[in-house]
């Protein structure tokens, strides 16, 4: 699954994704959108992979677009222009709804679409000197096909200034707008990160993929009838699924369940 420019690195239940081209940032192109998809998908159906962790090598996380994509876009007309955002927008949408528990591990620039990516995983975890910047609309631009993730992130509220100053802003701040949920001194990231793995390798595989679909399926949503049954015919699934019944004997006999490490 590796190319030159994402490797994918496989152990113990842990799928590392990770952006190699540390001399431009980590910018990434239609190319490397094909291929970061791709891996998606096929982590996403891989039964060994329990965690799925994003990060890049060298100083950046991701600088978002590639400088020299960007040159050839500019010389798209509208319609190569769609075909190009809904690459885009499909690799976004995959990484959210991914059925796997996914980390962003993020250190240095995090600009453009690498903050999309951010926004779309479930735990984003910084280093407190990470740098981070919607830039588009200073290119005379938007951040239109990140904007649904990063707003559901940080609150309209907080992109009202941020999409429209461009201004950067440290890892810090990030955290306390909620674009991620922790943030470290640069040489903490790691333990950080691998606190979390451990938290999620105690959980259920299928109990991860039914707790995220189910926040999607209610959030933002009115507490009425038809929610109030949706959640209770969900937990009655789960109940009677062969996970469930195995976390819940595993529980009852003071013993590990199944999926977890001994």
């Amino acid at each position: 699954m590796s190319t030159d420019k994402l490797k994918v690195e496989i152990e113990d239940g842990v799928a590392r994704l990770i952006l190699a081209q540390p001399e431009k940032h980590n910018a990434f192109d239609d190319a490397i959108i094909a291929a970061f998809t791709t891996a998606l998908e096929q982590v996403g159906d891989d039964g060994s992979v329990r965690v799925v962790v994003l990060s890049g090598e060298g100083k950046s996380f991701s600088a978002g677009a590639d400088l020299d994509w960007m040159r050839r876009m500019a010389d798209y007309d509208e319609a190569e222009n769609l075909a190009d955002a809904k690459a885009l927008a499909v690799m976004l949408r995959t990484l959210n709804e991914l059925p796997k528990p996914t980390i962003a591990r993020v250190h240095g620039a995090t600009f453009g679409g690498g903050v999309g990516l951010v926004a779309c995983c479930d735990i984003a975890v910084a280093s407190e000197a990470a740098i981070f910047c919607l830039s588009e609309a200073r290119l005379g631009l938007a951040p239109s096909t990140i904007s649904p993730y990063v707003v559901a992130a940080m609150g309209a509220h907080n992109a009202r200034r941020y999409f429209l100053t461009a201004e950067r802003f440290d890892g810090v701040a990030a955290e306390r707008i909620g674009l991620v949920h922790m943030v470290t001194a640069p040489d903490q990231l790691d333990t950080a990160v691998d606190g979390l793995i451990s938290a999620l390798l105690q959980n259920g595989p299928m109990a991860i993929a039914e707790c995220k679909g189910l926040i999607r399926n209610v959030a933002n949503r009115s507490v009425d009838a038809a929610l109030i049954e949706g959640t209770a015919q969900h937990i009655a699934r789960v109940r009677a699924s062969a996970e469930g019944k195995e976390g819940v004997r595993a529980f009852l006999e003071k013993r590990p369940a199944t999926w977890q490490r001994k």
